[in-house]
């Protein structure tokens, strides 16, 4: 089974979905730049205070920032990881490559229309970091979190207008990434649309 996991999709593909299903079922440990950011974000760190003008605007945070924290977080680490979020460029990918062996580059591929659809109708919790959507995924009870009972919210950078420009971010910059790991020999692309465990299915043939 594959030690190390990258996963790749634009923002909206079920990245999270799926690496949390790796997690529960085969005891993965999931690194998710984006959690470590907002985390940084509300507890207000120097860091967090840095990357919050980025992430506000759609815009992709400095490699020193994300490198910095992903290099802590892997040394904590031990046992199989999924890192999500990360490398976002071909230069993070390099730096990424300096400390350890991707095995397995999981590409989730959904077009724009469907990622902007996904998003824009997302709703988060500010307490426990749940996720909801209004169509796939909604909460029992209209604008409350499930599991702890928080108002929910919708994130600025799940905002049409933010979110079209992280697509644009990600076909200038992550795309490319694509093509890296292709070279390596270690992608997988699977298409990340319609029922979320026949998806699961394709991932779980990908990490034999």
């Amino acid at each position: 089974m594959k030690s190390t996991i990258v996963l790749l999709g634009p923002p909206g593909s079920g990245k999270g979905t799926q690496g949390e299903k790796l997690v529960n079922d085969f005891g993965y440990t999931r690194l998710s730049t984006g959690d470590m950011l907002r985390e940084a974000v509300r507890n207000q760190t120097e860091l967090g205070l840095k990357a919050k003008e980025y992430m506000d605007a759609g815009a992709l945070v400095p490699n020193d920032l994300i490198i910095g924290l992903m290099k802590e977080k892997i040394a904590a680490s031990s046992g199989k990881v999924i890192l999500d979020g990360f490398p976002r460029t071909v230069e993070q990918a390099d730096a990424l490559g300096a400390q350890l062996d991707v095995d397995l580059a999981l590409n989730l591929d959904v077009k724009d229309e469907e990622l902007v659809d996904r998003l824009t109708k997302r709703r988060s919790c500010p307490n426990c970091n749940s996720v909801f959507h209004l169509l796939y995924n909604p909460p029992k009870v209209d604008g409350i979190c499930d599991k702890c009972g928080a108002e929910l919210y919708q994130r600025d950078d799940d905002k049409e207008e933010t979110v079209l420009n992280r697509l644009r971010v990600y076909h200038e910059n992550t795309k490319p990434l694509i093509d890296y790991y292709r070279k390596k020999g270690t992608l997988v692309t699977i298409e990340g649309v319609g029922d979320i465990d026949d998806i699961f299915e394709k991932v779980k043939e990908a990490i034999q």
